[in-house]
């Protein structure tokens, strides 16, 4: 019997069937980063991030407009600042923009919502959005409402 062949063609299966769960999983985890991306570049202080990383979404209306590139904190205001990559198309955002840290869904990943201002002027690269919103932290929560049911 020509068992030779079909080990090699098992093999060939089982090594395109790896790369493929590697590929989704780079996909599904939005890591793939496509090549470079034109732009610009904004920032917001936040007190709290929650669990938001490096890599995750910015969004406006529910549409991936940007990726967080950074997140340091600031020397003089110890606040988190997070820096974003808005896509070239999206370069019509109001100055006065606000940005708020949301879950998706009850424990998923942490992202950034744009909330667009009212401003004629447009965000340029290197501005900083004034109006932010911290994340809401599930245990911080839990917290308050198992401390106003013992009171």
């Amino acid at each position: 019997m020509p068992s030779r062949p079909i080990e090699i063609m098992v093999g060939l299966f089982f090594v395109l069937g790896v790369a493929a769960v590697f590929l989704l999983t780079f996909r599904v985890a939005g890591l793939d980063s496509g090549g470079p991306e034109e732009g610009y570049t904004v920032s917001a202080d936040f007190n709290n991030i929650g669990g938001l990383r490096s890599g995750s979404a910015v969004t406006l209306s529910g549409v991936r407009i940007g990726r967080v590139t950074n997140i340091a904190i600031d020397d003089t205001t110890f606040a988190a600042r997070v820096t974003m990559k808005i896509h070239a198309e999206y370069d019509n955002l109001p100055a006065d923009s606000g940005a708020s840290i949301l879950t998706s869904g009850l424990l998923g990943e942490q992202y950034i919502g744009i909330n667009p201002g009212g401003a004629m002027e447009s965000l340029q690269d290197g501005d900083r959005l004034p109006l932010t919103q911290d994340a809401l932290v599930l245990e911080n929560l839990v917290g308050r409402v198992l401390e106003s049911m013992t009171q």
